[in-house]
């Protein structure tokens, strides 16, 4: 009859575990949840404050090709 209250009781602590273990699963992806929420809101507003710099790579080709033409231009006023 001893080992039927130690199997009992084994059992139960086993359960209480498990039981832990989920609830502090759920707790965790709730808080996950919420901070990928939160995220997904910043993502947005640097999307948004973005989107006016389209023309970017137009202007950076444009100052690649300024500096080159100066390098160039140095070049033939130094001689070298």
């Amino acid at each position: 009859m001893t080992g039927w209250y130690v199997g009992m009781a084994l059992g139960v602590v086993v359960i209480a575990v498990a039981a832990a273990i989920v609830i502090t699963i759920v707790v965790l992806a709730r808080r996950i949840a919420a901070q990928a929420r939160t995220a997904v809101d910043g993502v947005e507003v640097v999307r948004r404050q973005t989107e006016a710099l389209s023309g970017v790579g137009r202007i950076n080709d444009s100052g690649v090709r300024i500096l080159h033409s100066a390098r160039a231009l140095r070049k033939v006023a130094v001689g070298k």
